[in-house]
C-alpha cells in the first residue's frame, strides 16, 4: 500500500509508539492528523516535522469522551478530507492487583483501551463501508494472550480489543475495508517505564514504529513483534491451566 497522499488519523501521538509512528508517517508524504490529550506535545512534534513533506494537523482529543472524538473526526474531515487510514493507538495501563482491585481503575483502562477505539470506529465506519475502502489499525498487545498477574484490567482490555478487531475484520472483508491488529511485546514508553518487573526483549519505540509502518504497507492482518516474544506468548496461551498457574505463582514470588 502506498501511503503518499493518503489521509491518516493517528491517536496517542504525544509519546511512545504513537510519537514515533507520527515521525515515520510524516516522511510518507501523506496528510496526517495527529491526536492527543496533550496538545502542546503534538504541536511541538508537528513543528519538528514541518519540513517532512506531509501536511500535518494537530487535534486535542480525549478518546474516552465520545463527543470529543466525533468533533475531532469532523475537524479532520474538514481540514484534510475523508479518511483513508485510522491508526487507533491510545492506551493506558495501571497496576491492578487484587489488593488494589477497584472499579475506577477498570473504568479508566477499559474506556481508553476499548471504548476509545469503538468511538472512532463508530465515526469512520459508515463512510468506509459506503465507499468500500479504508483501513482500520488497532494497537492491541501480546498481553491479550492470558490473564497476567497484577495486570488484569489491562489484559482484559487488550483481549477485548483483539477480539473486537478480529470480528470486524471478518465482516468488513466483504466491504473491502481492511482491519489490522497490532500486537507489540514490551516497548520502551512512558507507560512501560512504570513497570516494576523485568521486561524481556524490550524494544525501542522507533523500531516498533518502523515494524508497524512496514506491516501497514504490506496490509498484514496482524502485526506481532518481536518474533521471539510472539512465539513465547503463543506457547503460553496453550499451556495447561495447572502449569500456567504454577509458573505464574513462581513469577509472583520473585516480584514480591
Amino acid at each position: 500500500m502506498d501511503l503518499q497522499n493518503k489521509t491518516i488519523l493517528l491517536t496517542g501521538a504525544s509519546s511512545g509508539i504513537g510519537y514515533e509512528l507520527a515521525v515515520a508517517l510524516a516522511y510518507e508524504k501523506c496528510r496526517l492528523a495527529i491526536l492527543s490529550r496533550n496538545l502542546e506535545a503534538i504541536n511541538k512534534l508537528a513543528d519538528i516535522l514541518k519540513d517532512s513533506g506531509s501536511i500535518i494537523k494537530t487535534y486535542k482529543c480525549d478518546v474516552t469522551k465520545k463527543d470529543e472524538v466525533a468533533e475531532a473526526v469532523e475537524e479532520v474531515r474538514k481540514d484534510l478530507g475523508e479518511l483513508d487510514i485510522a491508526i487507533l493507538n491510545s492506551a493506558v495501563s495501571t497496576r491492578s492487583s487484587v489488593a488494589e482491585f477497584n472499579s475506577a481503575k477498570a473504568e479508566e483502562i477499559l474506556k481508553t483501551n476499548v471504548l476509545g477505539v469503538v468511538y472512532f470506529i463508530e465515526e469512520i465506519l459508515p463512510v468506509f463501508m459506503r465507499r468500500k475502502s479504508g483501513v482500520i489499525v488497532g494497537v492491541s498487545s501480546m498481553a491479550d494472550s492470558r490473564g497476567f498477574a497484577k495486570s488484569g484490567f489491562y489484559c482484559a482490555s487488550k483481549s477485548a480489543l483483539t477480539t473486537l478487531l478480529e470480528s470486524l475484520r471478518v465482516e468488513l472483508q466483504h466491504y473491502n475495508v481492511k482491519v489490522i491488529t497490532v500486537k507489540p511485546g514490551f516497548v520502551k514508553t512512558p507507560m512501560t517505564d512504570k513497570n516494576e518487573f523485568y521486561m524481556p526483549f524490550l524494544m525501542q519505540p522507533a523500531k516498533a514504529a518502523q515494524i508497524i509502518l512496514s506491516g501497514i504497507k504490506k496490509e498484514k492482518k496482524e502485526i506481532r513483534f518481536p518474533a521471539v516474544m510472539s512465539l513465547l506468548t503463543r506457547l503460553t496461551r496453550h499451556l495447561p491451566i495447572f502449569i500456567y498457574d504454577r509458573l505464574s505463582s513462581v513469577q509472583l514470588k520473585k516480584r514480591q
